[in-house]
């Protein structure tokens, strides 16, 4: 009984270990977050989203964050075969990470599987529904699809947690005349 009193205490002192790091990088991404929808100009937006990216990247694990990074340099040379074969092996093996699964989303995107992009984009969202990517992506999406209400809800919660992505308002601005319509 003493030795298994000793695993369990053991086993409860590296989940805390192991939690405080996700935990502190939680609170740094909702600080970042705060600070993003807060953001003066574009240039400082930038620059946090630039940040929060970095703590959305990191998985926890070495191997996870590798197929990471081995995902997005396939996806930056046009390599979508290669993309989806990390980015698939990298969601198979860390089904909790979101931004695993954005990442495929992306790359199933890139292949035009909007089927595929948009199921990915939805694991996204229920591991993290702040992602703005993720809804950023949901309204492209929903634009490729001719579901132009979905888009413009889409692409309107992108703009309350990113107040200066151009590409968003111009998208609301271009969706604005079929979604509210006309008026005299």
């Amino acid at each position: 009984m003493r030795k298994y009193k000793s695993a369990v205490a053991a086993f409860l002192l590296a989940l805390a270990v192991m939690q405080g790091p996700v935990q502190a990088q939680q609170a740094s991404a909702s600080e970042l977050l705060d600070q993003l929808a807060e953001a003066e100009d574009a240039r400082a937006a930038d620059r946090l989203e630039r940040q929060l990216r970095q703590e959305w990247s990191k998985s926890g694990s070495a191997a996870m964050d590798l197929l990471l990074k081995r995902g997005q340099d396939a996806l930056d040379v046009d390599n979508i075969d290669a993309a989806l074969e990390h980015l698939r092996a990298l969601t198979d093996h860390a089904p909790d990470f979101a931004e695993g699964w954005h990442t495929l989303a992306l790359a199933y995107y890139r292949a035009d599987q909007f089927g595929p992009a948009a199921d990915a984009l939805e694991r996204t969202l229920a591991l993290n529904p702040l992602h703005f990517g993720a809804l950023r992506g949901m309204g492209a999406i929903f634009e490729q699809v001719d579901k132009p209400h979905l888009a413009y809800d889409a692409y309107s919660r992108v703009l309350t947690l990113r107040p200066h992505d151009s590409d968003v308002i111009d998208a609301l601005e271009r969706l604005e005349r079929q979604v509210i319509g006309e008026t005299i």
